[in-house]
């Protein structure tokens, strides 16, 4: 890719997924700039090493740039903005002005945003709040797995470097087929990311139906829930969890079961068993290694991005109330997560 025809990318927030996607995307020819908090600033100033589990070899990116200022945004020219904060901080009342800034800067330009943010209804949500257009905006997700080894010290499993894992800012594995899955809400925003994504050569994009997406995300946060209800036991062992799965699974056919998940999350619903689920589940867990899931999951859905799943079931509740369903089984399961919240607070 020529220097005239670069993309130039702003990913806002630099954490384990706005790295990772940076690091891709970098490879793939684009221009990356960082929107940062300052206190990241002098984090950015040396090159970040990555440890990737799927070769056992350390990578090293460098290349972006980055600012701390968001009124820098305004009168700047990007092909993208790539927003990667967690749902709640994006809905916060810091994150709102951001939300804000990011829709005057964009307003009447050709700039397009991709939401990396996982949360029920988010682009409804976000249009509403930026004044931005269907066209220019589209929800994505990170399917790569990363986080970093200076937060948390998972189980090691072979073949894992443990003195290569101690150098790194950020330890990921990409097995999912793809690393990065955009909705096709806005075609334009999703063909043309994907796009850019692909060129890396060794990370995919995958372009998926907006209701595809939902069905696949949105009922999977009971799982989180339960698991860690049960302090996060293996896959492989959850379907003897007897009475707290049952209430998970109960409470996943209801998200499935919501209207707007249309007929797709109705036929999820019918299908979807404690014995089913379970199974995937534990497959899941298999595929991943030498990355420890429950142990990734206990760190990042336990702790680093757990408001914003409370956040969601919320959501979840009050989207099916509002159409006359009960939710009782993932109301009991909000409830015992809260009160164990409150508990080992």
């Amino acid at each position: 890719m020529s220097e005239q025809s670069k993309a130039r990318i702003l990913i806002i927030g630099a954490g384990s997924m706005g790295i990772i996607t940076g690091y891709h995307l970098s490879l793939a020819g684009a221009d990356v700039t960082f929107l940062i908090r300052p206190h990241r600033a002098e984090a950015l100033n040396r090159p970040q090493i990555l440890y990737c589990y799927d070769d056992n070899k350390l990578k090293e990116y460098t290349g972006y740039s980055y600012i701390t200022n968001p009124s820098n945004i305004i009168g700047a020219k990007y092909d993208y903005i790539v927003i990667t904060l967690d749902g709640a901080s994006l809905r916060n009342e810091t994150g709102l002005s951001l939300v804000k800034t990011i829709g005057e800067a964009v307003r009447l330009t050709d700039t397009k945003v991709l939401l990396g943010t996982v949360f029920f209804d988010l682009r409804s949500w976000f249009l509403q709040a930026s004044g931005l257009t269907d066209e220019q905006v589209a929800n994505g997700h990170l399917d790569i797995h990363i986080y970093s080894p200076k937060d948390v010290t998972l189980p090691l499993h072979a073949p894992t470097d443990p003195e290569l894992l101690a150098k790194a800012d950020f330890a990921y594995t990409d097995k999912l087929g793809q690393g990065f899955t955009v909705e096709d809400s806005s075609p334009a925003v999703a063909e043309g990311f994907a796009k850019i994504y692909n060129a890396s050569g060794v990370s995919k994009c995958a372009v998926k139906s907006a209701l595809q997406c939902a069905v696949e995300i949105n009922p999977f946060f009971p799982v989180f829930a339960a698991c860690e209800l049960l302090d996060w036991p293996k896959f492989e062992d959850i379907g003897s969890k007897g009475e707290v799965w049952s209430l998970a699974v109960a409470s996943v056919k209801e998200i499935q079961g919501l209207g707007i998940h249309k007929e797709l999350g109705q036929q999820a619903a019918g299908t979807t068993t404690e014995a089913g689920l379970a199974a995937s589940l534990a497959a899941w867990e298999k595929h991943m290694l030498p990355l420890d899931l429950q142990a990734f999951n206990r760190f990042h859905h336990g702790k680093k991005v757990n408001a914003q799943d409370r956040e969601h079931l919320r959501a979840c509740v009050s989207y099916g109330e509002a159409e006359g369903k009960p939710m009782s089984a993932l109301k009991e399961l909000l409830r015992r997560v809260e009160d164990y919240k409150g508990v080992v607070a």
